[in-house]
């Protein structure tokens, strides 16, 4: 079984794969970042997060310490558990003897933390999760456990992937509670598509939909299309970086949730060390095309050969899960990996016509990663066992009661080496669980740490919580609001609506139109209509042509004083049912003024030459409420200049980082329809992420300026 100290055993390079590392890190990065599931995009964007409630502010202990510290400072778990399996909860600090290499350390701080999953006597039913700082402040709540459900396709055959789905939706219908927090990730799901939530139903239906792909290489997306006529051994090495990027990255993201325990449930029958003879294909998606040993089972059978493959296959897998273990270490995740095939007697079926040895070799290795992933981790590997469902039930008791010490490392490493931890408990007849270790920073680290990062302006971090991903099941529509001179002098308020996608896996009802009613501050009705089928309103209301596939975009139009106004949404289905509601207010400026102003600059989106030129001509298109393209879009921005006299004064685009800085100047053009100035912007050469585009119009006194964020995918 593979554990930490063949660390210092093992070849720390990768081995077997240094002709094809960039690529496979490059293109596993891609692929990460890829949503293969639709993420939900800004429909609240300006929407006030709600204030926690009393009964929840009243839970929260003023005493409970703040666990924080610099680099050299270190968290353990520790799970202390009697003869019986019960969890021993009336320990003190003095208890603990914490040592690292050997050397005893001061315990600064000290926790017993305990969770049922349900709430407080008398308190208020759990938030439901709708925006992400209802997930960020959920999450960060003492009554709360987290479990993630990372469902690794890429490495469960078909029929291990039906028969686990029953003990896991058993699981989240008997054993979590009202209060718990769980998510699914797939190998391919960007990190801003996970989502926290309470709808244990909306997370059952994703597990039922759960296949296996092990072994199977026909291609299912455009990305999978780049490398599928590569050698299987190949797209093998490229699957298991895709997965363990994807861990590194989802427990850095628990980790900026909260510091205590976070559970990540692997499901999958652990990562493919090496493939035998007999499916090492020329051609992934053609099996046993070209491959000479396809059909000879005694193809690497007591072969030395094979025996050292196996060797340094092992090692590169064991340097490269090094960096994942990291990660979860930092953050205080821990892996509790399930292994669906139970009692598992062999790794290939008979028609694929492996020999006894390299079967039970790769059977043994598949299994040493999970039992590798959850011992360095803290967690529990649930392998060669049929009662699933007793596995899973330690899971909930490791999360429900533990420890979680702090302390300042003595050494001080900056290594960037393993460095052993022990726990001790001083009381005697109970047991004591916690992480072997961690791997220290380096300099470059200490570095970093001690560096303060630029801080970002107010202005930049609103923009960009415009475009923050919903990360709710519930919610149905984004919208957008601008503004621009009108012609009686007032001000034209413009709203526009595009249906979100819906949770893969959850039943929801399709949004059809919305009930727009607008009012100022006194209460005094300005608007009221739907859309899209508010004919004969006071507004305006007409629905964009969308590309294939995209969302159709939906406006209403109306005039309005200057001041605060109250929007109220009614989001309906075709027939009338209200699905949701929202309220928004909006300050509408008043663009009749002296100086220099600038209207909302109005987004639009162009696949092709011909949906530009399109564009570029139409004086009605509809500005699209969404912020998120590709890099093969052409971003094109429409505004309005208002300056007193017959000229106004040349305004200047900048495209910014998500930082604020200043990246690049972006030519500014007289617009020929639909506003005075436009701005055209080609997203091929801007790696994805997020971005700004920055407006400024100098002024008789002040620059006035406009921000505009999006995002670029892949």
């Amino acid at each position: 079984m593979l554990s930490s100290r063949l660390w210092g055993q093992l070849p720390m390079g990768h081995v077997r794969i240094t002709g094809i590392a960039a690529f496979v890190v490059v293109l596993a990065l891609t692929l990460g970042s890829e949503p293969r599931v639709a993420a939900q995009a800004p429909g609240a964007d300006g929407q006030a997060t709600p204030p926690a409630s009393d009964a929840q502010a009243d839970q929260a202990d003023p005493q409970t310490p703040t666990f924080t510290g610099g680099i050299n400072f270190v968290r353990v778990d520790v799970i202390v558990t009697d003869d019986e399996g019960r969890p021993v909860t009336d320990l003190s600090a003095d208890d603990f003897e914490v040592l690292e290499d050997g050397a005893t350390q001061s315990v600064e701080q000290f926790r017993l933390v305990e969770v049922d999953g349900n709430p407080a006597p008398g308190a208020e039913a759990p938030r439901r999760i709708r925006t992400r700082a209802d997930e960020e402040l959920e999450a960060g709540r003492d009554d709360v456990r987290i479990f993630v459900f990372f469902l690794d396709d890429y490495h469960t055959q078909l029929g291990a992937a039906l028969q686990v789905k029953e003990p896991l939706i058993r699981f989240i219908e008997t054993r979590l509670g009202p209060n718990d927090l769980v998510a699914v990730m797939a190998p391919l799901t960007p990190l801003d598509a996970v989502a926290l939530t309470r709808d244990h139903g909306g997370v059952i239906e994703a597990i039922r939909r759960f296949e296996g792909r092990k072994y199977r290489y026909q291609p299912r997306n455009e990305f999978e299309q780049r490398y599928t006529r590569l050698p299987a051994e190949t797209v093998e090495q490229i699957r298991n970086q895709v997965v363990m990027t994807a861990l590194s990255g989802l427990s850095v993201r628990l980790g900026s949730l909260r510091e205590t325990r976070k559970a990540v449930v692997y499901v999958g029958e652990g990562l493919t060390v090496m493939l035998p003879p007999q499916l090492r294909d020329p051609i992934a998606e053609a099996p046993g095309l070209g491959n000479p040993n396809a059909r000879n089972p005694l193809a690497g059978e007591q072969s030395s050969m094979e025996d050292t493959l196996s060797f340094f296959s092992q090692s590169d897998i064991i340097s490269r899960l090094r960096d994942v273990f990291a990660a979860a270490n930092r953050n205080n995740t821990s892996f509790y990996t399930v292994d669906p095939r139970g009692l598992a007697g062999n790794e290939f079926s008979i028609d694929q016509n492996v020999g006894p040895q390299q079967d039970r070799r790769a059977l043994r290795l598949t299994q040493d990663t999970l039992r590798m992933m959850a011992e360095e981790t803290d967690g529990l590997a649930i392998v060669n066992r049929n009662d699933l469902d007793r596995g899973l039930a330690s899971i909930l008791r490791d999360s429900s009661a533990y420890y979680l010490l702090g302390y300042t490392s003595e050494s001080a490493p900056t290594d960037g080496k393993f460095h052993g931890i022990a726990v001790r408990v001083r009381r005697p007849g109970v047991r004591v669980r916690a992480r072997r270790g961690y791997w220290a920073g380096t300099v470059a680290d200490s570095v970093r740490a001690s560096t303060p990062a630029p801080e970002v302006n107010r202005p930049v971090q609103q923009a960009l919580a415009s475009i923050a991903p919903s990360v709710q099941a519930a919610r149905y529509i984004q919208t957008w609001v601008g503004t621009e001179r009108a012609a009686s002098g007032r001000t034209q308020v413009t709203l526009v609506w595009q249906a979100l996608p819906g949770t893969p896996g959850a039943r929801r009802e399709t949004p059809g139109r919305v009930q727009v009613t607008a009012a100022t501050a006194a209460g005094e009705l300005v608007y009221r209509g739907r859309t899209p089928d508010a004919a004969g309103s006071a507004g305006a209301n007409t629905a964009a042509s969308a590309a294939p596939g995209a969302p159709v975009a939906h406006r209403v139009v109306f005039d309005a004083v200057p001041g605060t106004l109250d929007l109220r949404l009614a989001i309906e289905t075709e027939d009338g049912a209200v699905l949701d509601r929202e309220t928004r207010r909006v300050e509408v400026p008043d663009l009749t003024g002296t100086d220099v102003m600038i209207s909302t600059p109005r987004v639009f989106r162009a696949r092709t030459a011909r949906e530009l030129q399109g564009l570029l001509q139409d004086a009605t298109a509809v500005p699209m409420a969404t912020r998120e393209f590709r890099r093969t879009d052409r971003l094109l921005l429409r505004f309005d200049v208002y300056a007193p006299g017959t000229s106004a004064p040349a305004p200047v685009a900048t495209l910014l980082n998500r930082s604020g800085q200043d990246m690049a100047a972006v030519p500014v053009t007289a617009a020929g329809v639909g506003g005075t100035h436009q701005v055209d912007v080609g997203l091929a050469s801007i790696p994805p992420g997020e971005y700004l585009i920055r407006i400024t119009v100098p002024g008789a006194q002040d620059d006035v300026s406009e921000l505009v964020a999006f995002k670029v995918g892949s």
